[in-house]
């Protein structure tokens, strides 16, 4: 019998009986609070939104405290996302607290990508805990989970409408990410522009199938305070960490010439609304879905993607030994045929090439039997050049010997009819 066979039946034939006496596993809630206590807890919080919306502030403002950090420029290439990590701690409780802002999103004068960089990060989050899941020896228990569990997007005060940056973000995110929209600075705009800006904020997002985090209320002692504040969504918030004194009170506030805004008031904003939802009442909420929802969507379509499957064609339960032992097969077979085809193309670029060296040597005897042939042909026309010039100079020579033999008779001619003349005088004179 199969062990989901087992499984099943135990499950169908499983019974409820008294008990006769105090057991003590009514404790099992005290011992998973000590021991979660112990161990402390992990969030990590992404800040989306433009340079200069008062996201480090408001962070600042929500945990109480003063982060450091470097404030943002308008000047970078693109989109960088730095990631901060922080060890927080409120009575015994101790929270590993991690915030990633989104430097120079929106800053570029094309913004056509600006969106890519989030996804890269969020599902590099998610590929790192999938991996660790995926190992032989695990150490969950000590792992530092770094996926994003809650995305608070900064959207301008404009009061007219959502950019269209902030419409394709969200959509690529929606997926990957709990959404809390909420309002920054939302003192730069007045009560009745307010209120119209969130009505057109919530239309957009429906209209256009943007999936933003509801708070639940599935849970009856939550039920009432969560469905009124989905109302109130998108959260119109103002950051400050500079303390006035209003009354006899120190509070948190921002001084204007017109007068002072509580950030703690909820009569001037909805900060105290966002910091009950976010950390009082849905934290731990925030972290299930991020787990039960967006994760396990990309595990399954990696896995999908690997090959797995929960069934076969026949609906039975996969065999992950098979799963492996199949994909091991597909693997190697594909192996086989690309070695296969690697070897086929090599032969066929060895043939190629041998007969682009044999044509190659072909044109290379045909021209040098051309050459020796032209060599050949000049050599016999020297050699015909060489003898007719030969012929010339003997000519010549011979020209010459006659020449020079006809002057040396020439001068013997007259030498003797020199002396006959002389001699003929010198008779005369003796005469």
């Amino acid at each position: 019998m199969a062990a989901t066979d087992i499984a099943r039946q135990v499950g169908e034939d499983c019974r409820t009986v008294p008990l006769a006496g105090h057991v003590g596993f009514d404790s099992l809630p005290d011992q998973l609070v000590n021991k979660s206590v112990s161990q402390g807890f992990c969030f990590n919080i992404l800040c989306v939104g433009e340079t200069g919306l008062g996201k480090s502030t408001l962070m600042d403002t929500l945990f109480n405290t003063k982060f450091e950090g470097e404030p943002a420029t308008h000047t970078q290439p693109g989109v960088q996302l730095r990631s901060s990590t922080y060890d927080l701690q409120e009575s015994n409780v101790g929270l590993k607290l991690t915030i990633v802002s989104t430097v120079g999103f929106g800053d570029q004068i094309n913004k056509e990508d600006s969106y890519k960089p989030i996804v890269e990060f969020i599902d590099a989050q998610f590929e790192a805990y999938l991996q660790e899941e995926l190992k032989i020896r695990r150490v969950l228990h000590t792992y530092h989970d770094s996926r994003i569990h809650a995305c608070l997007y900064f959207i301008a005060p404009t009061g007219h409408s959502l950019k269209s940056l902030d419409l394709v973000t969200m959509k690529k995110l929606d997926s990957k990410v709990n959404i809390i929209p909420i309002i920054a600075k939302s003192d730069a705009i007045s009560k009745s522009e307010l209120t119209k800006f969130k009505i057109k904020i919530t239309s957009e997002l429906v209209s256009n199938g943007v999936q933003i985090y509801q708070f639940p209320t599935d849970d009856e002692s939550v039920a009432e305070i969560n469905g009124t504040m989905n109302a109130h969504l998108p959260f119109a918030v103002i950051g400050s960490t500079e303390e006035l004194k209003i009354g006899n009170k120190m509070m948190k506030a921002r001084q204007y010439p017109w007068g002072t805004v509580q950030v703690e008031n909820e009569a001037h904003c909805d900060f105290v609304k966002l910091r009950e939802m976010l950390i009082r009442v849905n934290m731990e909420d925030l972290r299930e879905q991020t787990h039960s929802r967006h994760y396990e969507l990309y595990r399954r379509c990696k896995l999908e993607e690997m090959g797995f499957k929960d069934t076969d064609p026949d609906s039975k339960p996969f065999s992950l030994q098979e799963t492996y032992e199949a994909k091991r097969n597909e693997f190697l077979g594909e192996l086989q045929k690309k070695e296969e085809e690697m070897r086929q193309m090599f032969v066929q670029r060895v043939k190629e090439k041998e007969a682009e060296l044999k044509e190659a040597e072909k044109e290379l005897h045909e021209k040098f039997d051309r050459l020796k042939k032209l060599h050949q042909d000049e050599k016999k026309k020297l050699e015909d050049k060489k003898k007719s010039l030969d012929d010339e100079v003997n000519a010549f020579k011979q020209r010459k010997t006659a020449a020079e033999l006809l002057q040396s008779q020439g001068s013997q001619a007259g030498g003797s009819q020199t002396l006959k003349r002389d001699k003929e005088k010198k008779n005369l004179v003796f005469l």
